[in-house]
């Protein structure tokens, strides 16, 4: 089936999305080929062919509603299907089976797992992206996943292509979506609002796992907590120890100045 340029889904939310934009394309070449076809047929059937002039129709009352009722039924139509399909991308479910943090601040992300606990017993585990090393989202397939999303500082966006769905992350207040990711694999996340500097290197890699890999990555990072020797390496521990690339593999770092958290 053809994407009209949008990437492939690898969330039900998405697929349901990729098929209005389909369905909207299909529209589109519809009304395309009706305006189009009438314009045809007006220049080949009223071309001047003496001085005559053809039957005048104005103020025609089936053509005006015709014009009128035709537009507005494509209208409603659209706005139904519309409406229907961001209710089913919106939808929260009550009890997830996965709910992470996502904070996202200039100019990087934090990724904070709730309901999970470090070695100290008292942070969530989390991971979080540095000058030197991309953040990495691990989520895994098949499980309904709730994202709450924050910032400290100024409006981030959380985007990711393949997810065909992107939501601000806004100052004092917490954006939720959810998702169910249907494939494993990698993906690039980007910030998809300027928020300053450096936004366009403000790249994080989804990485979609098995459940049980998601679960040995999470007991791994509890192993750490602050002040370890390898506290700041955990990221990639835990993924090595998975048998996942240790470092991101669909971006790569950039020569900034990202380390200062929640720098005014």
């Amino acid at each position: 089936m053809p994407r009209f340029g949008w990437p492939s889904p690898i969330t039900p939310q998405g697929e349901r999305m990729l098929h209005l934009w389909i369905a909207f394309w299909i529209a589109a070449f519809a009304v395309g080929a009706l305006v189009w076809g009438l314009t045809f047929w007006c220049v080949i059937m009223y071309r001047k062919k003496n001085d005559e002039l053809p039957r005048q129709v104005k103020y025609s009352l089936p053509i005006e509603f015709v014009c009128v009722g035709l537009p507005l039924c494509a209208i409603a139509i659209l706005f139904y299907f519309t409406a229907v399909t961001e209710n089913y991308v919106t939808k929260v479910s009550k009890n997830p089976d996965v709910q992470v943090t996502v904070t996202g601040f200039k100019w990087n992300w934090e990724f904070s797992y709730q309901g999970t606990k470090e070695a100290d017993g008292v942070n969530d585990v989390n991971t979080i992206g540095t000058s030197t090393e991309i953040p990495i989202l691990v989520l895994p397939v098949n499980e309904t996943i709730k994202i709450d999303e924050v910032s400290p500082d100024v409006i981030h966006s959380f985007w990711v292509p393949k997810l065909l769905f992107k939501r601000d992350v806004i100052p004092g207040l917490t954006n939720t979506f959810q998702i169910t990711i249907t494939k494993e694999g990698s993906y690039v996340g980007h910030c998809a609002e300027l928020c300053g500097t450096y936004h366009s290197q403000m790249n994080f890699e989804l990485r979609s796992v098995s459940q049980s890999e998601y679960q040995a990555y999470l007991a791994k990072l509890a192993t750490f907590k602050p002040g370890d020797a390898n506290y700041a390496n955990r990221q990639s521990i835990a993924l090595a120890s998975i048998g996942q690339p240790p470092y991101a593999v669909t971006t790569h770092p950039f020569n900034t100045e990202r380390d200062v958290r929640h720098a005014s």
